[in-house]
Parts: structure tokens; C-alpha cells; sequence
């Protein structure tokens, strides 16, 4: 659509994780079989919290949640990704970009707040192990996963507002498989320097900061835990230690991301994939491998269904 002597970008061009054929057969088997291997496991996870009357607790509530976010954020772009394999010439229209854009950031924001709210849920357990049982109902655990989507809701809106009203009268590439802030703002056609500073303030400080008070909670836990050996010590540290895996594995791609300039660096792409795809799915898995209590219930779960 021609406007002045510009033309208005409809669509990007996604350049992909490869140009070479052969690579991309290899990685479209690759993430297949990824997600073959590891979906159904999560989707095991929310059933068995679901199903099984001993995960009632709101530990196994959060993970059954946490398990759903990261399924509905690896079926953002993957799927897309997956598709273009295939493609000669990799487009996403303008309108979809956008829309990609936000179920990211809504989701991945969600999520964010979510494992705050657990951090919430270890520190009530461990420091007010009495009262527990009155400030943790089931009423407040839904209160704290509506917050939660209200909070990842809130910061994609925000990205998108700005995002939505920028003119982008070419070039129309972006160097990756999906569309993120830190690439399309820069193909705008006016100074984003200003917008760029508000994106880093809404998305990486946000970031680091939740990255900083997680590990301070979590530490601070770790030292209430040191004295004594009991058995049910052991399994809150346990806990403890796989909730932080978690927090670093979620964080540290998106501090890498979105807490620098908005430039290309050799790394983006193979940093993205995990971000996006590998990493998402891990999560539930990671503190389910860890958690003997959920493993069992898993397994009479899948016995009871042979049967």
C-alpha cells in the first residue's frame, strides 16, 4: 500500500534458523520429536494433579498451571516454525506478528508471576508452616493465578500499544523464526530510541528485577532450612532447589534477551530456540523428576488407565 512515496509493510519476511535445506529437515525432526517426547508429559502432569487426591496441595495447584502456560507458550511459535521448514519464502502477515507478539509476552509475563507466586507459597510453608493451612486456601491459589494472567496480560499490553502504531515502510526481514519486540521495533520507520528505553523498562528491568527478589527469597530459605537434617527439611530444600533450576532456566534466556540494547548478536537465535521451545516444556518436567510424591502418583495414574 503505497503511502507517500513509502510503501506500508503488510508482512515480514522470517529468515529462519537455517537457509540450508538439509539442517532444516534436521531440525524440523528434531523439535518434532521433542515435542513428541515431552507434550504428552506435560499434559500427564496437569491429569495427575487433577486426578490424584494426594497433589491437592497448592504446590501441585501451581504446577498443574505452570504445566498449562508452557504449553500454550510453546504453541505460539513453534507450530509456525515447524510450518516453514517446508516454505521457500517465509512470510507472517503484519496483523500476525503482532498477535504473536502479544500471546509471548502475555504468556511468558504469566508465567513470571506465576513462579512468584510459588516462591509466595515455599515461603509460607517454611516460615508459617501453622498458618498455612488458613492463608494458602483454594481461594487465594485463584486469586494468585488471576493475577498472575492479569500481570502477563497487562505487560503485552503495554508492548503492543507502542508496537501497533509504528509505520514500517521497509525493510521487512527479521533475522528469526518468530516475531519479537527487540526486532520489529527496529524496522520501524522513525527514531525508536525512546520507545526502545520503555520497552527495556517494561520487559528486561521487569525481568531482572523479579530475577533478583526470587533468588533472595529463595536464598533466604535455604538459611532457614540449613539447621537440622529431618526428613521433611530435606524435602522443602529439595523443593527449594528445584524451584530455583526453574527460575533459572525461565530467566536467564529472557535476561539475555531483553535486558541489553535491541541489537543482533551471534547468539540470538540459538538463545530464542530455547527460550521458546525447549525450555518452556522443560520446566514442569524438571520439577517433576525431581518430586518422588508426583512420580508415583504418575505412575498409578498410567497403571490404573492399562488396567
Amino acid at each position: 500500500m503505497e503511502t507517500g512515496n513509502k510503501t506500508e509493510v503488510t508482512e515480514f519476511v522470517l529468515l529462519g534458523l537455517s537457509q540450508t535445506h538439509e539442517v532444516q529437515l534436521f531440525l524440523f525432526f528434531l523439535f518434532l520429536l521433542f515435542y513428541v517426547i515431552v507434550l504428552p508429559g506435560n499434559i500427564l502432569i496437569i491429569l495427575t494433579v487433577r486426578k490424584e487426591p494426594q497433589l491437592e496441595s497448592p504446590m501441585y495447584f501451581f504446577l498443574a498451571h505452570l504445566a498449562f502456560l508452557d504449553i500454550c507458550y510453546c504453541s505460539i511459535t513453534p507450530p509456525k516454525m515447524l510450518a516453514d521448514f517446508f516454505s521457500q519464502r517465509k512470510t507472517i502477515s503484519s496483523r500476525s506478528c503482532i498477535a504473536q507478539l502479544f500471546f509471548l509476552h502475555f504468556l511468558g509475563g504469566a508465567e513470571i508471576f506465576l513462579l512468584i507466586a510459588m516462591a509466595f507459597d515455599r515461603y509460607v510453608a517454611i516460615c508459617k508452616p501453622l498458618h498455612y493451612a488458613t492463608l494458602m486456601r483454594k481461594m487465594v491459589c485463584w486469586i494468585l493465578v488471576v493475577a498472575a494472567w492479569a500481570g502477563g496480560f497487562t505487560h503485552s499490553l503495554i508492548q503492543v500499544a507502542f508496537v501497533v502504531h509504528l509505520p514500517f515502510c521497509g525493510p521487512n526481514e527479521l533475522d528469526n523464526f518468530f516475531c519479537d519486540v527487540t526486532q520489529v521495533i527496529k524496522l520501524a520507520c522513525t527514531n525508536t530510541y525512546v520507545l526502545e528505553f520503555i520497552m527495556f523498562v517494561n520487559s528486561g528491568l521487569v525481568i531482572l528485577i523479579c530475577f533478583i527478589l526470587l533468588l533472595l527469597s529463595y536464598g533466604v530459605l535455604l538459611i532457614r532450612l540449613k539447621t537440622g537434617i529431618s526428613k521433611g527439611k530435606r524435602k522443602a530444600v529439595s523443593t527449594c532447589i528445584t524451584h530455583i533450576i526453574i527460575v533459572f532456566v525461565m530467566f536467564g534466556p529472557a535476561i539475555y534477551i531483553y535486558c541489553r540494547p535491541f541489537c543482533s548478536l551471534p547468539l540470538d537465535k540459538v538463545v530464542a530456540v530455547f527460550h521458546t521451545v525447549v525450555f518452556p516444556l522443560m520446566n514442569p518436567m524438571i520439577y517433576t523428576l525431581r518430586n518422588r510424591e508426583i512420580l508415583g502418583a504418575m505412575k498409578q495414574l498410567l497403571a490404573r488407565c492399562c488396567l
